[in-house]
């Protein structure tokens, strides 16, 4: 070591720095992004990256203001979205969140280390799991799922022609029935508030429908092309590298067991519409947000297709402004105020990650009131301010 070149020496204390503190990669425009490392995440102050402090902690002190009226004991459940299939925690947090700005820190407030059920954001997690599939080559897009999944599913003449992107899209209008749950939605007692009424099903990729026993469905189709269940699939491909905890938690009905080779596997939901569902705290949550902004691609490891994440957040032919389980704002209307670029995950509750990658920003909020957006144009005016 004593005779190593001093400019070797250098180098080797900048990698042992970067190993420590985070790690700079570039990114597709030549610019280096800064990588948290498993277990720390750098801070830095808002001005000293350009942004405008005070107007940044004015939006801190909204979004705190604007806590949700989701019961605290999670006692309103059944009656907003009918008989729960699995489990729930006994309380939840306050409202609680985080801004990550050109890839660091610059704000937190509340319990970001709660681990709370995040409701739908779980769907885009399925989405990232489905990128990953077409990445190994396991699944085309535009093939019918019937072509890899054999388990009555889609045996339907009605069910046979769908497919991963309608599914994906929420446009596949499959019909029959998961772990209890028809995909009508027709009943207060399983739907409770969001029951609706009786319609005729349209052909498949003609119709959007949010819809959550199709996605269900859709999660079991993948543990189908993987062979394991989803969330080892979530864990190896996709939380480990990005450096998560070991905290989150991705939660089965108590009846959504399958067999696997002979062995159980759990099939899990992508919500928690009726209990289960992914529980995770915000930190990890912004690990996964910060994969997206960052277009699949952390540390220099391409996670999911380029090509995969452009067609995630494109707009579907028939939905709300809606990508492969994301949503998008390219209508401004879906998160007003923020460029047509940004996209979010969206839960009950809220449970919400916005990226805007016009303002390279992820910001998780959880637990409030109101459009997401009305926090994350607040902190990109801090931005504008500068």
């Amino acid at each position: 070591m004593t005779n190593m070149p001093r400019r070797s020496l250098l180098a080797l204390s900048a990698a042992v720095l970067l190993t420590a503190c985070g790690t700079l990669a570039t990114d597709t425009a030549g610019t280096p992004s800064y990588f948290p490392p498993a277990g720390d995440w750098a801070r830095k102050d808002p001005g000293q990256l350009g942004m405008d402090p005070a107007a940044l902690a004015a939006a801190v002190q909204y979004a705190q203001a604007h806590e949700t009226t989701r019961a605290r004991d999670f006692s309103d459940q059944e009656a907003t979205f009918g008989a729960r299939l699995g489990s729930m925690p006994t309380r939840r947090a306050n409202t609680n969140g985080l801004v990550i700005y050109k890839g660091y820190v610059v704000a937190e407030f509340g319990d970001t280390q709660f681990v709370d059920p995040t409701y739908s954001v779980a769907k885009s997690m399925l989405a990232t799991v489905a990128g990953v599939a077409v990445r190994d080559g396991r699944i085309k897009l535009d093939d019918a799922v019937a072509q890899r999944v054999n388990d009555g599913g889609y045996a339907s003449a009605h069910n046979a022609p769908v497919t991963w992107k309608q599914h994906l899209q929420q446009e596949s209008e499959w019909e029959g029935s998961m772990w209890g749950k028809n995909a009508d939605f027709v009943g207060k007692a399983a739907f409770g508030a969001g029951e609706r009424k009786p319609r005729a099903l349209q052909a498949p990729g003609s119709f959007y429908e949010y819809n959550d026993v199709r996605i269900n469905r859709f999660a079991l189709s993948l543990l189908r092309v993987f062979g394991q269940p989803v969330p080892d699939v979530f864990q190896e491909q996709v939380m480990d590298p990005v450096g998560a905890s070991s905290t989150w938690k991705w939660v089965p009905y108590h009846n959504s067991y399958v067999d696997l080779d002979g062995k159980q596997a759990v099939s899990v939901s992508g919500g928690t519409r009726w209990g289960g569902g992914m529980w995770i705290n915000s930190w990890d949550m912004a690990r996964f947000g910060y994969l997206w902004l960052r277009g699949g691609a952390w540390n220099g490891r391409q996670i999911l297709p380029p090509d995969y994440v452009k067609a995630a957040l494109t707009p579907s032919a028939n939905g709300p402004d809606y990508g492969y389980l994301w949503w998008l704002n390219t209508k401004g209307k879906n998160l007003p105020g923020l460029p047509a670029n940004a996209y979010a995950a969206l839960g009950a509750g809220q449970n919400t990650i916005v990226v805007s990658p016009d303002h390279d920003l992820v910001i998780v909020w959880r637990w409030h009131a109101g459009n997401p957006a009305e926090f994350a144009t607040r902190v990109a005016a801090a931005i504008r301010s500068r």
